[in-house]
């Protein structure tokens, strides 16, 4: 069956075409109300919205099959990210798609508050001629602070020094080499509000960022300084730069976006020294194309061969790696699911480390997918997407190592599994692409995980087998096949049968009566 994506805001007409293209079924319903977006999500596998969809934890409960959220733009302001990602579903965005657009916005902004253009623009259509009355100012020679210098700030910073402007730069992430070079002055957030003459805002809006242009700020900066958002609202409080414009401590506002939009009534409005435009950055012809065109094309990726780009909540996997990685992740979910199974007490850690071929690829999706078959036989609801989260709510520690080929496999997975009892260790191979498990803590062995499986720890002492075995035959069940090791002989061993029929609780119950027999555990895997 097709998946089948939702597109419940406007987007480029070409979308539909592409999923289409693909092979997805999609169905376009623009303007739903809440409830009537709640009554249909449940028949959709994705959904492609931009910022007027609001994708909240009501909305995502009832989305039983959903998969991805895919936002055409770069905020995710209105998806509920943590409860997406409590149930697994993956949430992309388009991180790209709008940086020139954006970046070309606040530029034009920064043009506007400099020479003055709406009001002059205004006054003039008026038919007034008042020259004298809009004195502006030039940008070449002036510093512009920029706050938050990635994709957007960067583009912002180039075009700045276009304009032969000076440009420092404030960003936590902003290394002394990539601001080498961009050719900008990486400051501090206190040197750069007393320097700037123009301040531009390029961050996202997070508990640290937010309100960090607020009266505080302003009495730092240079007096007339312009502030220019074209970011996040939430980025300025709004009522100190109404009263930094009444004071002239600001010279001018633009502004883009504010604290809630849409924004049809607001103190800054007609103020002569505040330029307002309804949330424009990204809104050009070709951004709102290539957004559209590119979200579609990384949703159907992921709904058809699983390849992820440019998720907020999951490891990415690109449409090349997916392929390689494929029976990586099945070999990872095999070897969590096995512990996960025989594990009866408390996990306080999780270690997985990569050995050989396996550790040259992109390991993050494999370990989330080990976490993930792991904890599905004690939680409901686990996929990759959530089980990073769910792990770490449960105070499990989680490491992952890469190291050379140390043995006599080309590759290896090791999951070692700390609980209350002792740790688990199990080592895993691949085989012609097919999965093995060749070590089960201190016991070299191989085998194939089957459907159903028993596995038991035992005492290697003579005549196991054969009471192992009649146990089994006088319950009618049928061995496939029969794997057995040992750490050394009379020591601890272990076998893997595999069996043709589910192992029932009584049955298991007299296996662990056997003599020699340690423990037993009846272990399902996916075909």
């Amino acid at each position: 069956m097709k998946p089948k994506v939702l597109i419940s805001d406007a987007l480029s007409p070409r979308a539909v075409d592409i999923f289409k293209e693909r092979g997805v079924d999609v169905d376009l319903k623009v303007g739903l109300k809440p409830d009537e977006l709640k009554a249909i999500i449940g028949g959709y596998d994705g959904l492609a919205i931009r910022s007027a969809t609001k994708v909240v934890a009501d909305i995502i409960g009832s989305a039983t099959k959903l998969k991805v959220v895919g936002r055409a733009g770069i905020g995710v302001d209105n998806v509920d990210v943590p409860a997406a990602t409590a149930r697994g579903i993956v949430v992309m965005n388009m991180p790209f798609g709008n940086s020139i657009t954006t970046a070309e916005h606040a530029i034009a902004m920064m043009f506007a508050l400099a020479r003055q253009l709406p009001a002059a623009n205004a006054s003039t259509h008026a038919g007034k001629w008042e020259k004298s009355k809009f004195m502006g100012v030039e940008v070449t020679g002036k510093t512009l602070g920029i706050i938050g210098c990635g994709n957007i700030g960067s583009i912002v910073a180039d075009r700045a020094l276009g304009l032969k402007m000076k440009v420092i730069a404030y960003d936590p992430f902003l290394t002394p080499e990539r601001a080498q070079q961009l050719g900008v002055e990486k400051v501090e957030l206190d040197q750069l509000f007393p320097r700037a003459d123009f301040i531009t805002l390029h961050t996202p809006l997070t508990d640290q960022t937010r309100g960090v242009i607020d009266a505080k700020a302003i009495a730092k900066c240079k007096r007339g300084v312009r502030i220019i958002n074209c970011a996040r609202g939430g980025l300025i409080v709004e009522a100190d730069l109404k009263a930094a414009l009444e004071s002239a401590q600001v010279g001018g506002a633009a502004l883009d976006v504010f604290a809630e939009e849409p924004a049809r009534q607001h103190p800054l409005f007609g103020m002569e020294n505040v330029v307002c435009t309804p949330h424009l950055g990204a809104s050009t012809t070709e951004a709102q194309e290539n957004v559209a065109l590119q979200i579609a094309e990384q949703m159907s990726d992921f709904l058809l061969t699983g390849a992820v780009s440019n998720a907020l909540n999951m490891p990415s996997v690109s449409a090349e790696d997916a392929p390689k990685l494929r029976p990586y992740m099945k070999l990872a979910e095999q070897l969590g699911s096995f512990a996960g199974q025989v594990i009866q007490s408390g996990i306080k850690s999780v270690g997985i480390a990569y050995e050989g071929h396996v550790a040259t690829l992109n390991t993050r999706p494999l370990s989330s997918v080990a976490l993930t078959g792991l904890l599905r036989p004690s939680l409901d609801l686990v996929n990759m997407v959530n089980a990073p989260v769910l792990a770490k709510e449960r105070g499990i520690k989680i490491s992952e190592t890469r190291r050379e080929n140390e043995g006599d496999y080309q590759t290896l997975i090791h999951l070692d599994v700390e609980t209350d009892q002792g740790t688990l260790r199990l080592t895993g191979t691949l085989f012609s692409g097919k999965p093995r498990i060749v070590g089960i803590d201190d016991v070299e062995l191989e085998a194939e995980l089957t459907p159903r499986m028993l596995f038991v720890r035992n005492e290697d002492k003579p005549g196991f087998i054969g009471r192992l075995g009649t146990k089994l035959g006088e319950s009618k069940i049928n061995i496939a096949n029969f794997t057995l090791g040992r750490s050394r002989p009379g020591a601890n061993a272990v076998a893997l049968v595999a069996v043709d029929s589910d192992v029932p609780a009584a049955l298991l119950g007299e296996i662990k009566t056997v003599p020699g027999v340690v423990g037993v555990y009846a272990l399902k895997f996916d075909a």
